[in-house]
């Protein structure tokens, strides 16, 4: 009984040392993805901050809200854009950003641009009106690439199909802190922003609303591509500090199992111990 129950425990044992070595490399891999996604990020942030003072600075200028991407307008559909994951194993990584996208939805007639496989399996299970779909681009994802996704934002709006566009995505605070978050993309509301640095005379050809106009479908392509970015190294810390956990767990698991071993192996020796000093009692 004791021998079938010591054989249990060791496959148990070598069970959980498999799952420990599966976690422990998938923990190695995020970490190296996670380290090359911060570089990523540290590359485009400049470009975003120089992208986003040039619209506050032509926006200063065209203050007659003539611009169709700035005009308010009654909201009778909404377009999410909701950035998850392609892979699970990242802890709550996917579920908090559909939780708070789906939560923003109620009450709303909703299209979604679904980011990540996660995200579009999510919306499809749901019968969600989905507007397009794109799978797999999160890692090797180029801000040239992403004008796809922003000239359909921007054609869906200029229609008159949607009314609002927000992108929900999870912003990368620090390697054990991700925060889901929303940000609209239509209308833009630029005017309360006060452009930094020092400011010089424009001359706007042939108008600062022209040229605003024109410069709208780089700003939400190059803001598409950056809650992009941020998902993705906000996915590998989620998937590190999980993956870790788990090894802790699992290593955890498998001190326990080797304590039960060790009782049991010493319980089948007492036992043989006894019934060998009572074999010899009785022969005596």
């Amino acid at each position: 009984m004791a021998g079938a129950n010591m054989k249990d425990i060791k496959r148990r044992i070598k069970s959980v040392g498999s799952t420990t070595q599966i976690t422990n490399a998938m923990q190695l891999v995020a970490s190296s993805k996670l380290r090359k996604a911060k570089e990523r990020v540290e590359r485009y942030r400049p470009f975003f901050e120089k992208l986003y003072q040039t619209m506050a600075e032509v926006a200063q200028e065209n203050t007659d809200g003539m611009s169709v991407y700035t005009r308010r307008r009654k909201i009778k559909a909404t377009l999410q854009i909701v950035i998850a994951g392609d892979r699970g194993l990242a802890g709550g990584y996917n579920a908090n950003i559909l939780k708070r996208a789906q939560a923003d939805s109620e009450g709303r007639n909703v299209r979604v641009l679904a980011i990540g496989k996660k995200a579009v399996e999510y919306y499809q299970k749901r019968a969600y009106p989905i507007v397009a779909q794109y799978q797999g681009v999160g890692e090797e994802l180029s801000i040239s690439e992403t004008t796809e996704i922003g000239e359909k934002i921007v054609a869906l709006y200029r229609s008159g199909e949607i009314d609002e566009a927000i992108v929900y995505y999870t912003g990368f605070v620090s390697p054990l802190q991700q925060e889901p978050s929303s940000l609209t993309l239509l209308p833009l509301d630029l005017l309360g922003v006060k452009p930094q640095g020092r400011r010089t005379l424009t001359e706007y050809d042939p108008s600062p609303q022209a040229v605003f106009d024109s410069l709208v479908p780089t700003f939400i392509t190059g803001t598409v591509y950056g809650a992009i970015v941020e998902s993705f190294v906000s996915e590998q810390a989620a998937r590190r500090t999980a993956m870790e956990s788990a090894t802790d767990n699992a290593q955890e698991m498998i001190d326990g199992l080797q304590l039960q071993f060790n009782r049991a192996r010493q319980g089948a020796i007492t036992q043989e111990l006894t019934e060998i000093v009572a074999g010899a009692q009785a022969l005596g």
